[in-house]
């Protein structure tokens, strides 16, 4: 049995599962889509609450989605699973990953922003690493892992094909360096993107088979929906979530129940204050 550099080998999974990468062999041939609205009553109140605190008005909804993220998987460990190379890891750290602008216009770049969750970390702390890496990008600064794929992206395209079969071939074997995967967004937990900032409902978008994520979500926006509660109508804020994932790292059972966790959290906020490795116990 042999480690990654970033996860531990796999070896005490079913039959099924471990026949699963050599019938579907590709990341995307796994994937497997949910869509999920989420009642976010109790997150919009704990939002607003934050707003009229001095100390707290910093943190936005997508620091709360993030901080809520990483609680989730430390509670639902399988999350944190991958498959490369036909064979199983379990991740070494929590990590949460998205794709910042430089600005908001069509033409601004995009950078490939990492940020890791610690066992400790609540969520100002989250908050403020997000917040950290958001400034820096804003600040005209690339990491390396940018300025490595701007640099492929200029070469002929026969060139390209072959450093990008030589990148994927080192990261099957894990080859890789560090320096190079530390900020890549395709070897993360989880993969955020949040639509509802851009006024957009949550979408589909596939995994892909280069790098090590296993789980992409985007959270759409928040809006009033009449929902029927105890035979009353009631106002509520809800928001789309859809995810999607690489179904050889649990069954569909794991993924709904880690969902429901999702949720419970996001209906109880106050949790996220708590550090990240909290034991949740659903009843």
């Amino acid at each position: 049995m042999r480690n990654r550099r970033d996860g531990k080998r796999v070896t005490n999974i079913s039959g099924m599962h471990s026949l699963l990468p050599h019938f579907k062999p590709s990341r995307a041939d796994s994937d497997v889509y949910i869509n999920h609205k989420l009642d976010v009553t109790e997150l919009v109140k704990y939002y607003e609450k934050l707003k009229k605190n001095e100390e707290t008005k910093h943190i936005t909804y997508f620091h709360l989605f993030c901080a809520a993220m990483g609680m989730t998987v430390y509670n639902r460990p399988l999350l944190n699973r991958f498959v490369i190379n036909k064979k199983y890891y379990d991740r070494n750290d929590v990590t949460i990953s998205f794709v910042a602008k430089k600005e908001f216009t069509d033409t601004s770049e995009e950078n490939l922003s990492v940020i890791k969750i610690n066992e400790e970390d609540d969520l100002n702390e989250i908050a403020n690493k997000i917040s950290s890496v958001v400034k820096e990008i804003r600040s005209k600064k690339n990491n390396l892992t940018d300025d490595f794929i701007n640099n492929i992206g200029k070469l002929p395209k026969i060139i390209k094909a072959l450093i990008v079969g030589l990148v994927k071939f080192g990261d099957n074997h894990d080859l890789l360096p560090k320096s190079l995967t530390a900020n890549s967004i395709y070897h993360s937990t989880v993969l955020v993107s949040n639509l509802g900032s851009l006024g957009c409902g949550a979408i589909y978008h596939n995994l892909t088979d280069f790098g090590t994520n296993s789980i992409l979500i985007t959270i759409g926006e928040i809006k009033d929906e009449a929902v029927v509660i105890n035979g009353k109508v009631e106002v509520r804020k809800v928001c789309e979530l859809g995810a999607n994932l690489d179904e050889r790292i649990a069954d569909g059972f794991y993924f709904i129940k880690s969902i429901q966790l999702l949720e419970h959290i996001l209906n109880n906020p106050s949790l996220l204050e708590k550090k990240s490795n909290t034991k949740i116990n659903l009843k």
